[in-house]
């Protein structure tokens, strides 16, 4: 499984899901977050997610489509 890692901006606390899947280019837009999330196994730290507004923090990984994703500060 191929990992990268998401930085959250400064001014921000968290990162929602639907954000980190479109700047991971698993999804083009944030339409297509709805129905992926809908026919596609999505984790956030081990737990099934298929909230696209789930809000993500520093240390929180996300796993999809073959791809480990560390958010981090």
């Amino acid at each position: 499984m191929k990992e990268t890692k998401i930085k959250i901006k400064k001014e921000e606390e968290y990162i929602t899901l639907q954000s980190v899947l479109k700047l991971t280019g698993i999804v083009d837009t944030g339409g297509m977050v709805k129905a992926y999330l809908a026919t596609e196994k999505v984790l956030v730290n081990n737990e099934l997610e298929n909230r696209r507004g789930r809000k993500l923090y520093s240390g929180d990984i996300v796993e999809a489509s073959g791809l480990k994703i560390l958010i981090e500060k």
